[in-house]
């Protein structure tokens, strides 16, 4: 009888270590290709996922060192801008006091550039979920300057102007 326990449980180890149901199997019939910035539209793509995940580390890597966010403060009646620093500060506080950030951009506006400047304004809703009773809802446009050192190299945005109503 012993001899059918000890059997039973090193049965049970080796069909446990052999099937983790912490870790499911990777499905590789799914497509898991990388987004990347080296499009205008992976820019855009990256932006929205580092929003969905709040991902700071995704989001830092889509502003140049000399980045500059620019808004209306519709309250005090001035443009206001800030540098890549406080944008990184204000976006992870975002990123930390949100439940959820759901970004949607919208159809491009207006487009023109090169393969190393390129400037788009886009369309752009964004709920802001702080708490299930507290939801904020953005539209507006969004303007960008996107800048690479070389066509081959991924877009980073120098310049955004906010244009929403917020």
């Amino acid at each position: 009888m012993k001899a059918c326990f000890y059997f039973f449980c090193v049965l049970t180890i080796a069909l446990l270590c052999a099937c983790n149901p912490f870790s499911p199997n990777i499905d590789n019939s799914i497509s898991q290709e990388a987004v990347s910035a080296d499009s205008v539209n992976g820019f855009f793509e990256i932006f929205r996922e580092a929003y969905q995940f709040k991902d700071t580390l995704s989001y830092g890597k889509l502003l140049t060192p000399d980045f500059v966010f620019s808004y209306r403060n519709y309250d005090r009646g001035l443009d206001l801008e800030w540098g890549r620093d406080e944008d990184m500060q204000t976006t992870g506080l975002l990123f930390a006091s949100s439940e959820s950030l759901d970004l949607l951009w919208g159809d491009i506006l207006d487009s023109s550039g090169t393969d190393t400047v390129y400037d788009v304004t886009r369309a752009f809703s964004l709920d802001v979920t702080f708490n299930p009773d507290d939801i904020e809802h953005v539209d507006g446009r969004a303007i960008f300057t996107l800048v690479r050192p070389t066509k081959n190299d991924p877009w980073q945005a120098i310049r955004w102007r906010d244009e929403s109503n917020f």
